[in-house]
Protein backbone atom coordinates (compact mmCIF):
# COMPACT_ATOMS: atom_id res chain seq x y z
CA UNK A 1 0.00 0.00 0.00
CA UNK A 2 1.61 3.53 -1.17
CA UNK A 3 1.35 6.70 1.02
CA UNK A 4 2.40 10.08 -0.39
CA UNK A 5 5.43 11.37 1.32
CA UNK A 6 3.73 14.53 1.80
CA UNK A 7 0.67 12.41 4.08
CA UNK A 8 3.93 10.70 6.03
CA UNK A 9 4.11 12.70 9.40
CA UNK A 10 7.54 11.03 10.68
CA UNK A 11 8.79 12.81 7.31
CA UNK A 12 7.79 16.21 8.36
CA UNK A 13 9.00 15.40 11.98
CA UNK A 14 12.68 14.18 10.43
CA UNK A 15 12.66 17.18 8.11
CA UNK A 16 11.94 20.09 10.67
CA UNK A 17 14.55 17.69 13.38
CA UNK A 18 17.22 18.13 10.51
CA UNK A 19 16.42 21.96 9.81
CA UNK A 20 17.05 22.56 13.61
CA UNK A 21 20.75 20.37 14.04
CA UNK A 22 22.11 21.84 10.85
CA UNK A 23 21.19 25.38 11.87
CA UNK A 24 22.38 24.61 15.84
CA UNK A 25 25.67 23.21 14.35
CA UNK A 26 26.17 26.03 12.15
CA UNK A 27 25.39 27.97 15.68
CA UNK A 28 27.62 26.18 17.43
CA UNK A 29 30.33 26.05 15.13
CA UNK A 30 32.08 29.23 16.62
CA UNK A 31 32.52 27.50 19.71
CA UNK A 32 34.07 24.50 18.57
CA UNK A 33 31.13 22.06 19.61
CA UNK A 34 29.20 19.92 17.53
CA UNK A 35 25.39 19.36 18.60
CA UNK A 36 26.26 15.62 20.43
CA UNK A 37 28.88 17.52 22.18
CA UNK A 38 26.71 20.60 23.62
CA UNK A 39 24.25 18.77 24.48
CA UNK A 40 25.97 16.31 26.91
CA UNK A 41 27.24 19.68 28.17
CA UNK A 42 24.12 21.09 28.67
CA UNK A 43 23.25 17.83 30.40
CA UNK A 44 26.31 17.66 32.68
CA UNK A 45 25.90 21.07 33.91
CA UNK A 46 22.49 20.50 35.07
CA UNK A 47 23.93 17.12 36.93
CA UNK A 48 27.09 17.61 38.09
CA UNK A 49 29.18 14.80 38.52
CA UNK A 50 26.94 12.47 36.46
CA UNK A 51 28.51 9.15 35.59
CA UNK A 52 28.85 8.55 31.77
CA UNK A 53 25.86 6.20 32.15
CA UNK A 54 23.28 8.87 33.39
CA UNK A 55 24.70 10.98 30.51
CA UNK A 56 23.84 8.41 28.03
CA UNK A 57 20.35 8.06 29.27
CA UNK A 58 20.06 11.82 29.72
CA UNK A 59 21.18 12.84 26.26
CA UNK A 60 19.46 10.20 24.41
CA UNK A 61 22.02 8.53 23.28
CA UNK A 62 24.08 5.22 24.27
CA UNK A 63 26.97 4.69 26.38
CA UNK A 64 29.11 3.83 23.52
CA UNK A 65 28.64 7.46 22.08
CA UNK A 66 28.43 8.96 25.03
CA UNK A 67 32.30 7.80 25.78
CA UNK A 68 33.17 8.89 22.34
CA UNK A 69 32.09 12.90 23.40
CA UNK A 70 33.06 12.83 26.80
CA UNK A 71 36.58 11.35 25.63
CA UNK A 72 36.93 14.49 23.03
CA UNK A 73 35.10 16.80 25.72
CA UNK A 74 37.87 16.27 27.38
CA UNK A 75 40.51 16.12 25.13
CA UNK A 76 39.39 20.00 24.97
CA UNK A 77 39.76 20.66 28.58
CA UNK A 78 36.04 21.03 28.67
CA UNK A 79 35.33 18.14 31.13
CA UNK A 80 37.72 16.13 33.65
CA UNK A 81 36.26 12.49 34.69
CA UNK A 82 37.21 11.80 38.47
CA UNK A 83 37.05 8.54 40.57
CA UNK A 84 33.79 8.34 42.36
CA UNK A 85 34.98 9.15 46.31
CA UNK A 86 32.55 6.47 47.41
CA UNK A 87 31.61 3.87 44.82
CA UNK A 88 35.11 2.46 42.94
CA UNK A 89 33.87 1.38 39.41
CA UNK A 90 32.12 4.66 39.03
CA UNK A 91 32.97 7.67 37.83
CA UNK A 92 31.82 11.62 38.28
CA UNK A 93 32.30 13.70 35.33
CA UNK A 94 32.21 17.45 35.81
CA UNK A 95 33.01 20.52 33.93
CA UNK A 96 35.63 22.74 33.85
CA UNK A 97 35.80 26.00 34.17
CA UNK A 98 37.23 26.20 30.74
CA UNK A 99 34.08 24.24 29.61
CA UNK A 100 31.45 26.26 31.28
CA UNK A 101 33.11 29.31 29.49
CA UNK A 102 32.93 27.34 25.99
CA UNK A 103 29.13 26.17 27.18
CA UNK A 104 27.74 29.78 27.86
CA UNK A 105 29.21 31.04 24.96
CA UNK A 106 27.66 27.57 22.69
CA UNK A 107 24.26 28.32 24.74
CA UNK A 108 23.33 31.58 23.86
CA UNK A 109 23.82 30.82 20.09
CA UNK A 110 21.65 27.89 20.92
CA UNK A 111 19.12 29.17 22.94
CA UNK A 112 18.47 32.17 20.24
CA UNK A 113 17.62 29.37 17.76
CA UNK A 114 14.99 28.10 20.11
CA UNK A 115 13.66 31.17 21.40
CA UNK A 116 13.17 32.12 17.63
CA UNK A 117 11.44 28.77 16.88
CA UNK A 118 8.95 29.27 20.24
CA UNK A 119 8.40 32.74 18.89
CA UNK A 120 6.55 31.36 15.91
CA UNK A 121 4.12 30.34 18.20
CA UNK A 122 1.75 31.58 20.42
CA UNK A 123 1.91 30.15 24.30
CA UNK A 124 -1.42 28.21 23.02
CA UNK A 125 0.40 26.58 19.79
CA UNK A 126 3.23 25.80 21.89
CA UNK A 127 1.72 23.96 24.84
CA UNK A 128 -0.14 22.09 21.77
CA UNK A 129 2.59 21.45 19.88
CA UNK A 130 4.53 19.61 23.27
CA UNK A 131 1.08 18.04 23.52
CA UNK A 132 0.93 16.55 20.34
CA UNK A 133 5.19 15.53 20.29
CA UNK A 134 4.10 13.97 23.78
CA UNK A 135 1.56 11.73 21.61
CA UNK A 136 3.56 10.40 18.81
CA UNK A 137 5.88 9.74 21.69
CA UNK A 138 3.47 7.55 23.73
CA UNK A 139 1.94 5.94 20.35
CA UNK A 140 5.61 4.68 19.47
CA UNK A 141 5.84 3.40 22.86
CA UNK A 142 2.83 1.40 22.74
CA UNK A 143 3.96 0.08 19.13
CA UNK A 144 7.53 -0.93 20.49
CA UNK A 145 6.98 -4.07 21.74
CA UNK A 146 5.15 -5.40 18.04
CA UNK A 147 7.25 -3.66 16.02
CA UNK A 148 11.09 -4.64 17.77
CA UNK A 149 9.66 -8.20 19.37
CA UNK A 150 10.73 -6.92 22.91
CA UNK A 151 14.40 -6.27 21.84
CA UNK A 152 13.98 -2.41 23.90
CA UNK A 153 14.41 -0.79 21.09
CA UNK A 154 12.93 2.64 22.50
CA UNK A 155 14.02 1.97 25.81
CA UNK A 156 17.14 4.58 25.79
CA UNK A 157 14.03 7.21 25.40
CA UNK A 158 11.68 6.00 28.13
CA UNK A 159 11.05 9.13 30.94
CA UNK A 160 12.60 11.19 27.51
CA UNK A 161 9.39 13.61 26.93
CA UNK A 162 9.81 16.99 27.91
CA UNK A 163 13.53 16.80 27.61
Amino acid sequence: MQMPVTERLGHHVKRVEQELIALKQAALKPAGLTVAQYTVLVVLAQNPGASAAALARLCLVTPQTVATILTNLEGKGLVVRTPHPYHRNATETRLTEAGEETLATADAAAVRIERRLGDAFTAEERGLLIELLGRCSTTFHAMAEEVDGGRGVLAPFRGASGA
